[in-house]
């Protein structure tokens, strides 16, 4: 075959295929342009429906602050509403909302799109869930902490400000994160809590909370004369700030918690305040110990009050015994007496 004939068939080939091509383009073009004016419709919507979404999350967010605040300005309010604790966990409850909404608003018009392009979505959706299962596996720990976390704040079971038990760690609540919880402790460590690993919850700061406080007395003590200068003394806090506040009830004067040979314990309670309790008990016995110095009340603890009295000093222990020897007509007196020397003459 010639040269000539080569370079013929090459063209003619070349003319073909841009024949076909621009057929294939004039026959389908209508199709691609409808196409793409969907997946860019499908883009618009989802990404303006995103927005809307996200912005009605975040003015239903700061309508629940407003609501905190401004119900933490009242006497009442401010005792039951702790604004920082409800920002929080409004903020992390939008956090979660806004993330859910972008997912399954941009994952669906991301599937929708690929079936606009004829895409088998089958093998995709059936290669992400393996992939799911694998990285669920790998990071299950990672998935129990923010789950726990997103129940945790669902359920209010503590907030900012709150005293809880962790099993792992008390403390004051510093910051509730859908992973992680911070406490401060008593001596103002802060405790890093993962969410998954919280078992139980003790919440000291809910409800209402109960002072216990033990006054050990002698046994011979009138116990009417003490119940009433503990009721006396219990009643006089009750009326003086900021304990006035802090209890919810009278002192209730309880009774014998136990009874032994030389002393009594007496048991008084009171209602108080959330977290206040430790503080009215120290101030409760600190006034119980002053009333009973003024009434002369007595009392126990260490050594008991009757041997104390039974080891003081006998105030004839340092008087000699009586001598024989002080008689001088006594028989042991003359035993003792020198014997005279006799002298005999020359």
């Amino acid at each position: 075959m010639s040269a000539s004939a080569t370079t013929t068939t090459t063209l003619d080939d070349a003319q073909t295929s841009a024949t076909n091509a621009a057929d294939y383009v004039s026959q389908n073009w209508a199709d691609w342009l409808a196409a793409g004016l969907r997946i860019l419709l499908i883009v618009v919507i989802a990404v303006i429906l995103r927005i809307a979404v996200r912005r009605m999350i975040t003015k239903f967010i700061e309508r629940m602050n407003r609501g905190a605040e401004a119900a933490g300005t009242t006497a009442l309010g401010g005792l039951l509403v702790n604004a920082e604790r409800r920002r929080q966990r409004s903020e992390a409850i939008g956090s979660v909302l806004r993330s859910v909404a972008s997912f399954v608003i941009l994952g669906t018009a991301a599937l929708t799109v690929l079936s606009v392009l004829q895409i088998n979505l089958a093998p995709l959706l059936a290669s992400a869930g393996v992939a799911g299962v694998a990285i669920g596996f790998g990071a299950r720990n990672l998935v129990t902490d923010f789950l726990s976390g997103v129940f945790m704040i669902l359920e209010d079971q503590y907030g900012v400000g709150d005293v809880i038990d962790a099993g792992v760690a008390s403390g004051t609540v510093v910051e509730v994160g859908l992973r992680v919880t911070k406490l401060r402790g008593d001596e103002g460590e802060i405790w890093y809590i993962r969410n998954g690993e919280v078992k139980r919850i003790g919440n000291l700061s809910q409800g209402w909370a109960t002072a216990v406080v033990d006054v050990q007395v002698g046994y011979r003590e009138d116990l009417e004369r003490v119940r009433g200068v503990i009721t006396a003394a219990a009643e006089a806090m009750a009326k003086t700030q900021p304990w006035d506040e802090a209890l919810w009830e009278p002192v209730e004067v309880l009774g014998l918690e136990s009874v032994t040979a030389d002393s009594v314990v007496i048991q008084a309670q009171a209602k108080t305040m959330p977290g206040k309790a430790a503080a009215v008990a120290r101030e409760l016995r600190w006034r119980i110990k002053r009333a009973f110095d003024e009434a002369g009340i007595t009392i126990t603890g260490g050594t008991p009050a009757l041997a104390a009295e039974e080891d003081e000093a006998d105030p004839t222990a340092a008087v000699a015994a009586p001598s024989a020897l002080a008689n001088p007509d006594s028989p042991q007196t003359a035993a003792a007496q020198p014997i005279a020397v006799q002298r005999t003459g020359k």
